[in-house]
């Protein structure tokens, strides 16, 4: 926990550094909020979400400013226009624009990633589907399937929804998602996944 507040505490020092030099608006921007922390961009989309009364992952662009403005970080309103409301709409979605956020994965990161996706897909055609997880996890042993709440495919659709693109779930993931830095999972929350379904013996 010590070593987890020190990492913390240096992010936090090293973008409020990096602020007094740095002229990229949406870098300015990712900035402002890691100086609030590793929870920082986190809590940026849980602000957003309870500005979303009707639930549409969608805020206009004075919602969008102001919700930036309440949570303490600015960006002028041109950069923000030409930054992530590229078609004009006048509407901005969060999860696109948490998703740009992010930092960058590091390769590391990107292959420890690919591996464990790797180990899933066992068809190794670069898709995850219900099928190749049944050859991986005894969907018997969650929680929510012994208690009835859950059939074992909808713990399996499950399991693939917290990593499938939010914006068509079909129940496959595919590896090229992955390759896009932090767009495995909704960048507004952290992964849910299935309380641990222990390993099938294969």
């Amino acid at each position: 926990m010590a070593g987890t507040s020190r990492h913390d505490r240096a992010m936090t020092m090293d973008a409020k550094r990096q602020l007094l030099t740095v002229s990229d608006p949406l870098e300015r921007l990712r900035l402002q909020c890691l100086a609030r922390g590793s929870a920082g961009i986190k809590g940026l989309g849980r602000t957003f979400k309870i500005m979303d009364d009707d639930n549409s992952r969608t805020l206009d662009t004075k919602e969008f400013l102001k919700g930036l403005n309440d949570y303490g970080v600015n960006i002028e309103k041109d950069e923000a226009l030409k930054l992530f409301d590229r078609d004009g709409s006048g509407l901005i979605d969060f999860d696109e624009f948490l998703i740009m956020l992010r930092p960058p994965m590091s390769n590391a990161r990107k292959e420890v990633i690919m591996e464990a996706f790797r180990k899933l897909d066992k068809t190794g055609d670069g898709i995850i589907t219900i099928e190749d997880l049944k050859g991986v996890y005894n969907a018997k042993n969650h929680p929510k399937y012994q208690n009835g709440e859950l059939t074992e495919e909808q713990v399996f659709r499950q399991f693939l929804d917290n990593f499938d693109s939010p914006y068509d779930k079909d129940g496959k993931l595919r590896s090229t998602l992955l390759a896009l830095p932090d767009s495995y999972c909704d960048p507004s929350r952290p992964p849910s996944c299935p309380s641990s379904p222990r390993s099938s013996s294969s």
